[in-house]
């Protein structure tokens, strides 16, 4: 019997290393920690380890004297998801900002988007982008992989991620989150950023 190869990220493929960002190299970017997704209208599997791991992450970042930047999603006033006028566009508590910490508010899932979120970052002289956030196969992915075409190398940590079921292309069943998450992680992993379990794996 022959045996299948084990698959290989292109990254892995082409050499690039698979070290996740050093805090003294890189910012820290939170992307759409918003009520939306806890008490509002698009509950997330898991959110409530992933907020738990988001706290950690920014406590260690600020521990660490990183760049904190928060990009979060205003809809139209009135829109169904995201009223920046209600509940839902507010942050969660524990993923608040701090004073001095940026925040970029955007109205596409790509947080680089129509925001000068490009330049700010640049501005630091950083180049490595520490990722987490919400919804992980939507706005996560959707900046992780821009941030490659703006020259910048993404760390996206896992636990501090969340989504949810989605329908099932066929137009019948689901698509559990557990599949999605795993599927976009995968996806990420393989190009566009190194992907780690959680906090710990930057010490």
């Amino acid at each position: 019997m022959t045996c299948k190869p084990v698959p290989k990220t292109l990254a892995a493929i082409a050499g690039l290393s698979q070290n996740p960002g050093h805090s003294s190299e890189a910012t820290l970017l939170l992307i759409d920690a918003q009520r939306e997704y806890t008490t509002g209208k698009l509950p997330l599997a898991g959110i409530d380890p992933a907020v738990e791991e988001g706290a950690r992450l920014l406590a260690f970042a600020r521990a660490q004297g990183m760049p904190v930047f928060h990009a979060i999603h205003h809809g139209r006033p009135g829109a169904a998801l995201f009223d920046p006028r209600q509940d839902g566009s507010a942050f969660i508590s524990e993923l608040s900002p701090r004073d001095g910490e940026t925040v970029i508010i955007k109205s596409l899932p790509n947080a680089f988007a129509g925001t000068p979120l490009a330049d700010l970052l640049r501005a630091t002289g950083r180049r490595e982008i520490v990722v987490a956030g919400f919804a992980t196969h939507m706005c996560v992915s959707a900046t992780a992989r821009s941030a490659l075409d703006h020259g910048f190398r993404t760390t996206v940590v896992a636990a501090a991620t969340a989504t949810r079921d989605l329908p099932h292309v066929s137009g019948t069943g689901i698509t559990p989150a557990a599949v999605v998450q795993e599927g976009t992680l995968a996806a990420l992993a393989d190009r566009f950023s190194v992907v780690i379990q959680d906090t710990a794996a930057l010490l």
